[in-house]
């Protein structure tokens, strides 16, 4: 009879033990112990870094690859720049569309998982791919979209490389391998700035009318936010590339 009462009792533990661990790959990733498995990509001569977070695999630096065509730079010009924080890229060359869709809505051109430049198999992320991420990280469920997050700054941004504010770090803890970079910002007529303080990326969204904004997001040196925001598609930004 005791043996079968401590049976039952174990059962019980265990089972609150599992009620209390969420097993959603959706949902629950914060305080969710070690990055998720990594691996690398080959693409056009440079070998890049991937994370598995949740359920979907990250391209974990950003995309150093210049195609050649359309508008890309590294910041303030300096290759170092690209070797460290990857290149910067307007919005119609990230997608690999037409200039003329920096000015005008190209929206029938947007494919499900748009490749864009990124390797075959891959793509730019939209709004839902950032918006699991973020709610991923956060451990946070809902539908509203595009999402801004309170804390998956945090466990994106990487150990190093961010500035301080008022003293106190910015770096994140790179929970699960993300390694987000403050890469900064181009503005079409050829300025830079923010490197150290704000990193910046694509979506493939285009925003509201489409003509010459789309979505993007970013994070920033002073607080754990990440958030979501729109810009000229003529802007210079960072491209993550998303396994399909």
């Amino acid at each position: 009879m005791k043996k079968v009462l401590l049976f039952a009792m174990l059962v019980f533990a265990t089972g609150l033990l599992f009620s209390c661990t969420s097993d959603d790959p959706d949902n629950g990733g914060q305080g969710g112990g070690p990055p998720g498995s990594t691996g690398s990509l080959s693409y056009e001569g440079q070998t890049y870094k991937t994370v598995k977070i949740g359920t979907q695999t990250w391209m974990a630096e950003n995309l150093n690859y210049n195609p050649g065509t359309g508008t890309s730079a590294c910041y303030s010009n300096g290759q170092n720049n690209c070797n460290t924080y990857g290149r910067l890229y307007d919005w119609s060359t990230a997608m690999g569309l037409s200039p003329t869709c920096n000015e005008n809505s190209c929206s029938s051109q947007i494919q499900a998982k748009h490749r864009g430049i990124c390797p075959s198999g891959w793509h730019i992320p939209s709004n839902d791919d950032w918006d699991k991420l973020f709610r991923y990280v956060d451990g946070t469920s809902g539908t509203e979209s595009p999402y801004d997050s309170e804390t998956a700054g945090k466990y994106l941004k990487a150990t190093s490389g961010w500035n301080s504010y008022n003293g106190v770090s910015g770096n994140g803890t790179d929970q699960h391998g993300f390694s987000a970079l403050p890469g900064g910002r181009g503005l079409s007529g050829g300025s830079f700035g923010n490197v150290g303080y704000n990193g910046y990326w694509w979506s493939a969204d285009e925003y509201e009318d489409g003509s010459d904004f789309a979505y993007g997001r970013y994070m920033g040196y002073g607080n754990d936010y990440a958030y979501w925001s729109n810009y000229y598609k003529s802007y210079l930004r960072s491209v993550r590339c998303l396994q399909d």
